[in-house]
């Protein structure tokens, strides 16, 4: 599922040797499957629902002979919510509250390792409901995956020289919680936390004074970014955001200093931001 639903290549690089190009999520997930001898030629992709920070997950069709087959992947919480089925020991099962409860306790233990977790699913399809049914519900539940995103070298020390300097550093992410709780702990960002879901109908007024804080936001989306960016700026700061994606786009343009990567980020990221910083390096 991992190396289906994936939009990871295998390319070259300016000296014409093999590398992997895309997400570094989507290359860790098509390496490990690559390492396990999995090959992916017999499955024919047919159609993508695309990955968004809305949705939170991605969602692949595949026909294999006459089979038409869907692959999801994405937060463990947005998978499991699809699933009713789950796959153990080689059979399927109707998935039970005790099985979601273990799921979530395992995806809660990787978490805690600095793990970034992603669960997958799957499904035939009927090709006679493809465009009645919601291709997303009633899945089989596949497994959790956790790869490490380990801070680059150097990090925490630009962190504390930024504390120096008078400048304070918040952690903006689609992370769960828990992960980033435990990734700012090592790169010295403060612990106080707040999640995507609780800044869904707050006031300006109420935005501005959690901002105040708030070091860690997790589970955000491309609007939350934008929100609290301009609730930063009401309360006097000058606001330096970085980004990679085209999600991050929004804020990199309102920000005072927009900074996009050089390496990992997309073209409109780059377009839209003032500064960008060609090996990716925070320090």
């Amino acid at each position: 599922c991992g190396l289906l639903c994936n939009n990871a290549v295998m390319g070259k690089d300016e000296n014409q040797k093999k590398k992997y190009i895309g997400d570094p999520t989507e290359i860790a997930l098509l390496v490990a499957a690559r390492k396990a001898g999995i090959q992916p030629d017999e499955y024919v992709r047919v159609d993508e629902i695309p990955f968004s920070s809305e949705r939170k997950r991605m969602t692949t069709i595949h026909r294999k002979n006459k089979e038409l087959l869907v692959f999801t992947k994405g937060a463990p919480e947005v998978i499991l919510e699809g699933c009713s089925f789950i796959l153990e020991d080689g059979k399927v099962r109707r998935l039970s509250k005790g099985d979601k409860e273990i799921i979530a306790s395992r995806n809660r233990d990787l978490a805690k390792d600095a793990l970034r977790v992603l669960a997958f699913a799957y499904k035939a399809l009927n090709q006679e409901k493809k465009k009645k049914e919601n291709i997303e519900n009633d899945l089989i539940f596949l497994g959790l995956q956790g790869m490490i995103d380990a801070p680059r070298r150097g990090v925490k020390e630009a962190i504390e020289t930024c504390k120096r300097a008078g400048i304070r550093v918040v952690m903006i992410t689609g992370d769960n919680k828990i992960t980033a709780q435990v990734v700012a702990k090592e790169i010295g960002i403060g612990k106080n936390t707040l999640e995507g879901k609780d800044l869904d109908g707050i006031s300006s007024q109420q935005l501005r004074a959690r901002v105040k804080e708030v070091d860690i936001f997790a589970r955000v989306s491309p609007m939350h970014k934008v929100g609290i960016l301009k609730a930063l700026q009401e309360n006097g700061h000058v606001v330096a955001m970085t980004g990679d994606g085209v999600n991050d786009a929004p804020a990199l343009k309102n920000a005072d200093i927009g900074v996009s990567m050089g390496i990992r980020g997309t073209d409109v990221a780059k377009q839209t931001s003032d500064m960008v910083l060609l090996d990716d390096n925070f320090a």
